[in-house]
């Protein structure tokens, strides 16, 4: 009788694994030196303005760009060795729409079906799910280019769902999007991954950051801090924010701007919001340097610190 161990499973890898990810353009630095790592069944996000290294970072991930240097492995195949493999395994949404216009949506999807060597019943199952998934069967049959921006990204999306991958790329996927469309495509992104698909999106609104699982805040190629929306607006954004009511706000924002402890001041119509080092009593410190100015306060309310301060404070810091 066999006295050895039963053998356990391996430890199921992660959907993406991002070392010291770096790539140059002459002299340029474009991304430098980038690691995080997504679990499946995540939405990770690459939070950064323009210019940040947001939709390089993707082409290397997606094997469409050679990094200069560092590594990357997606499903665990290595971005740089084998791209091709790469990029017959997950979906890539671009943040510009890159279907055919004068096509339907349903006349899209068979195409790309195609492309995806898909045929006969699942071919024509795979184009009835996904436009079912991406709330399309009532437009499959419009062109395209006369539908509104959010319809033309779901049909995007489900170009890249067809051959089910489990690693799914969004290049700033709601980029001139209305607000109810945003919130549509961001139920989608929640749906995949609760179907343990993995999700790695770019966005500049700080608000769709908040949707993500976890965030790397990037900032001239470099990432400036990581960790969950709440971690971070803990870790970056300490303090204290308030909301001032004033009856004259543009000389209160001048006047708590140069304020000590006053950290950040943001005009709201007739309140500014103001964030503070921590201190015992921060209301009390900003009613008297107002009432030093001569400026009476209505009311002062307590807020909560955004990822909009954390980014700040983040890109403030000038941390590696």
């Amino acid at each position: 009788m066999s006295t050895e161990a039963p053998a356990q499973p391996l430890p199921e890898r992660d959907a993406i694994e991002c070392r010291e990810l770096t790539r140059r353009f002459g002299t340029f630095t474009a991304v430098d030196r980038v690691s995080f790592t997504v679990r499946r069944g995540m939405v990770f996000g690459l939070l950064g303005p323009n210019g940040s290294g947001k939709s390089t970072s993707i082409r290397m991930l997606c094997g469409v760009l050679r990094p200069s240097s560092g590594s990357a492995l997606v499903n665990g195949v290595d971005v740089v060795t084998n791209p091709e493999a790469v990029r017959r395994n997950i979906g890539y949404m671009s943040q510009r729409f890159s279907l055919y216009e004068d096509l339907t949506p349903e006349e899209n999807l068979e195409f790309y079906a195609g492309v995806y060597g898909l045929h006969g019943a699942v071919r024509r199952g795979r184009i009835r799910d996904v436009l079912a998934q991406t709330g399309l069967a009532d437009h499959h049959t419009g062109i395209v280019g006369r539908m509104s921006v959010g319809v033309r990204q779901r049909v995007a999306l489900g170009a890249a769902l067809l051959h089910r991958p489990s690693v799914l790329f969004l290049d700033e996927p709601t980029s001139g999007v209305d607000p109810v469309s945003r919130r549509r495509f961001w139920d989608l992104i929640y749906d995949l991954a609760a179907a343990d698909v993995s999700v790695l999106v770019t966005t500049h609104f700080m608000d769709e950051a908040e949707h993500c699982h976890e965030l790397a805040m990037l900032r001239d190629g470099s990432v400036v801090a990581r960790g969950s929306p709440r971690e971070l607006r803990r870790a970056l954004a300490p303090g204290v924010v308030l909301m001032v009511l004033v009856e004259r706000p543009e000389p209160a924002v001048h006047v708590l701007r140069r304020t000590p402890l006053v950290l950040d001041v943001t005009p709201a119509g007739r309140m500014a919001r103001v964030r503070l080092a921590p201190m015992e009593d921060p209301e009390a410190h900003v009613r008297h340097a107002l009432r030093e100015a001569g400026i009476a306060v209505t009311e002062i309310r307590p807020a909560r610190a955004t990822l909009e301060d954390a980014f700040v404070a983040a890109a403030e810091d000038d941390r590696p």
